[in-house]
């Protein structure tokens, strides 16, 4: 494996369906040995999760990290507050920016780059009803296309 070698472990494709994402940042997060051999294993999960900033820190909530079956003792929560690590400049820009009505913080994927596991969080608004109507109808007709195109050709 390279240095910079991106290998994804989970995905939030709810967060695309559910938000409108219009910025993303990659942050570390400060895990245990037991949580790191874990999602090595590929358990992991992020679509309940949520970011939150306190007190000039970042962290993830409702990350379910699924506990090692040889770790015994050393096993923690696997729902518990894990603290992802930014720049200080970034902490300020994302307060800032959460400080405005409709904005949130949401994890999309959690993934290896080299030895280091990443989480990418995305400055999201949230969609209305209608939105995601329009969305789901632009899936739709794409499909459609896709569709009639690979019928047309066949001949």
């Amino acid at each position: 494996m390279g240095k910079d070698s991106i290998k994804l472990i989970a995905n939030n494709k709810k967060a695309y369906h559910d938000y409108f994402i219009d910025d993303k940042y990659e942050a570390g997060i400060e895990l245990f040995g037991t949580e790191v051999k874990s999602i090595r294993m590929g358990k992991c999960s992020v679509k309940e999760a949520f970011v939150k900033i306190d007190n000039g820190q970042v962290y993830v909530y409702g990350m379910h990290i699924s506990p090692y079956e040889k770790g015994n003792i050393f096993n923690k929560d696997p729902l518990r507050t894990r603290k992802l690590l930014l720049h200080k400049s970034e902490i300020m820009k994302l307060t800032g920016k959460v400080a405005e009505k409709g904005y949130t913080l949401v994890p999309l994927q959690v993934y290896f780059k080299g030895s280091l596991v990443k989480v990418e969080i995305g400055l999201a608004r949230g969609k209305k009803l209608y939105d995601k109507r329009a969305d789901i109808a632009k899936k739709d007709q794409r499909r459609e296309l896709e569709r009639e195109f690979k019928v047309g050709k066949m001949y």
